[in-house]
């Protein structure tokens, strides 16, 4: 029996030993993820005209900035889930001060912090579909922000979203942006053009690179966007604005960006949105 005992607590030992030895290689190889340098691509930043640098704030809520960053860029709390990962979005104006126009650029299409690691949960693989303009325009947005006090912590990793980063599950800004630029929403003519583009900078980091579903959680998956082409315009105008379709179901994540980035759209916007994908369902065979 006290042998039993013996290699019973010898293999119980060596067990912790493994798993203890296991946290320490997630930890060790998650570090050098979250710490990996990327160079960054140069960025042509042409300069903007005034009517350009005035539509900036418009857009920048339309794509989520204010939504993540908070009311002037000072950073908030935008996700926190016990063991995997607390992340603060932070504080841009903080960040402009230190960053050049270019860093600032990189940062927005391409996914690189101004101290060249990747950045995480940023969804800089959409926009990395930003025109030159627009980017140009954002930038001097910034720039024209008056600095401000806040919160400039980042991202802080839990055991479970350490292993999910050595698994691969939470690849970096900079690995996906060449997925986003291979694989974009279908064209259909220059009469849609504008509209592709919306989509492809405002609804393709929830429903996927080319509009075709996606997902924003281990529990809420999102639909391919041929499921527009069952709203007529006004109920597509009310979804956009609200979050709720005709059946006033509240469609979380959909009904939270639609209230504070989307009602942002103009009417114009929206239908033309609508318009083009309702021709690309008809295309897709939707």
């Amino acid at each position: 029996m006290r042998k039993a005992l013996k290699w019973a607590g010898i293999g119980l030992g060596g067990l912790i030993a493994l798993l203890i030895l296991a946290a320490i290689v997630v930890y060790a190889w998650s570090e050098i993820i979250l710490r990996r340098d990327f160079s960054a691509a140069a960025e042509t930043l042409p300069a903007v005209s005034p009517a350009e640098k005035a539509a900036a704030p418009r857009l920048a809520r339309v794509l989520g900035c204010l939504g993540c960053h908070g009311e002037g860029l000072k950073g908030k709390l935008m996700f926190d889930a016990p063991g995997v990962a607390r992340v603060f979005a932070p504080n841009v104006t903080e960040v402009a001060s230190k960053a050049s126009d270019q860093q600032l650029a990189a940062g927005i299409r391409q996914g690189i912090g101004h101290d060249g690691r990747g950045l995480f949960i940023m969804p800089s693989p959409m926009y990395s579909r930003l025109t030159d303009r627009e980017t140009a325009a954002l930038v001097a947005w910034i720039r024209s922000l008056p600095r401000a006090d806040g919160q400039t912590r980042g991202l802080s990793a839990g055991p479970l979203g350490r292993l999910g980063l050595v698994m691969g599950s939470f690849p970096s800004g900079p690995e996906r942006v060449a997925e986003y630029r291979s694989e974009v929403p279908i064209v259909l003519g220059p009469e849609h053009e504008a509209a592709r583009h919306l989509a492809a900078t405002a609804c393709s980091e929830c429903h996927g690179p080319a509009l075709m579903g996606g997902s924003v959680g281990p529990d809420e998956k999102t639909p391919d966007l041929r499921i527009a082409a069952g709203y007529d315009p006004a109920q597509f105008r009310t979804l956009m604005r609200t979050g709720r379709p005709p059946t006033g179901r509240d469609l979380g994540l959909m009904t939270t960006v639609s209230k504070q980035d989307f009602s942002h759209l103009t009417d114009a916007e929206i239908d033309s949105l609508h318009a083009y994908l309702v021709a690309r369902a008809k295309r897709l065979g939707g």
